[in-house]
């Protein structure tokens, strides 16, 4: 072991598993520095202050958005789960990092909040052992809940960490969490898991177009994919595509606005408040048409635009949600040319498994 034995890396996601491992490993005098993955499907940055005063850890930040996205593009070696989520070679891409940072830093371990037995895909014995193998971290990734079930790391074998304070949990009962939480006097419970978006069916809807119909996505394709009403027009014989996303409220408006490229378009009411709409073409700049469809649809979304009756005056600006404006009208009650729509879950569940199984 090197000078820096007493030092442990920790994966934290926010949940109370990975927590209690941190703490568990602490507990034992080491130092421990926790690792906190960020990327458009999950990582509560805003939280990193909070719980490094609530909790008592070391905690940075890590962000994985390029890589992630990456990972989506090029088909995960072991397929999705239950919706879009990639959990197996997610969990490789970031104990590789954390692995990078352990031998940086000369830290003992890797740290993680895995229990075996509990979650269906990442956490079988067989997942285990295969991600510790492709994460390069064998005999050097402790999973402190149920390392008794498990063979022992090397920090175990020389002594550094004492294999009788770890734990054998199984399974997804959190009991034992819960009374290892009240052991510690941790009295912010987290929520079971960090929580991944991925895992959920409404974001792969609005996650999956993004990587398909984008011909070089990057993680603020899919950042922009968490703010608002995703709307596509996709021609059934091919030809080009065009991405509207309708903000829901101010937050919305704002992500927009952080998230936009130079060539995209803004829609607004210049009468009412209301929504901002995001308009992105991938090749050629959007005709007449699908600008005079996207600030219909747009105006559709200013709910007193809809119901004053008749035209209504929309602002259109290239690149900045600032200006300058050009202004047109349309009629919110109308049919637009171009149809702008969510992109139907059951065909991107097709596409998901097709991937997986093909």
């Amino acid at each position: 072991m090197s000078a820096k034995a007493h030092l442990a890396v920790a994966l934290l996601s926010g949940g109370l598993d990975s927590l209690l491992s941190a703490r568990i490993i602490k507990e034992q005098g080491l130092e421990v520095v926790c690792l906190h993955f960020i990327s458009p499907f999950f990582g509560k940055p805003h939280k990193l202050e909070h719980w490094r005063a609530v909790f008592d850890l070391d905690i940075r930040p890590v962000d994985v958005g390029e890589d992630f996205v990456r990972l989506l593009a090029s088909r995960p070696a072991h397929g999705f789960g239950s919706v879009f989520n990639p959990c197996v070679d997610c969990k490789i891409l970031m104990l590789r990092k954390a692995a990078a940072v352990m031998r940086e830093l000369g830290a003992c371990c890797v740290i993680t909040g895995e229990v075996l037995g509990q979650r269906p895909m990442s956490q079988r014995r067989d997942a285990l052992n295969i991600i510790r193998r492709e994460a390069g971290l064998k005999g050097l990734l402790l999973r402190p809940l149920s390392a008794l079930l498990l063979e022992p790391t090397l920090p175990e074998n020389e002594g550094v960490i004492d294999r009788s304070r770890l734990f054998g949990f199984y399974g997804r009962s959190r009991k034992a969490q819960m009374e290892l939480a009240a052991r510690f006097s941790i009295t912010e419970i987290p929520t079971p898991a960090g929580g991944c978006r991925l895992t959920e069916t409404g974001n792969a809807r609005s996650y999956y177009p993004i990587l398909h119909h984008t011909p070089h996505p990057v993680a603020a394709d899919f950042h922009l994919g968490n703010a608002g009403r995703q709307l596509w027009h996709i021609p059934e014989g091919g030809g080009e595509s065009f991405r509207l996303i309708v903000g829901r409220n101010e937050a919305d408006n704002q992500k927009l606005a952080v998230f936009a490229e130079p060539r995209d378009l803004f829609f607004q009411s210049r009468d009412f408040p209301g929504p901002t709409g995001l308009g992105r073409f991938f090749a050629e700049p959007w005709p007449a048409t699908a600008v005079a469809s996207a600030a219909t649809v747009t105006a559709a979304y200013t709910h007193k635009a809809g119901t004053a009756g008749g035209k209504t005056a929309m602002l259109v600006s290239e690149g900045s949600p600032e200006g300058p404006w050009k202004e047109i009208e349309v009629d919110p009650a109308s049919a637009p040319e171009i149809r702008f729509s969510e992109y139907p879950w059951e065909k991107a569940r097709a596409l998901i498994r097709e991937k997986t199984e093909g």
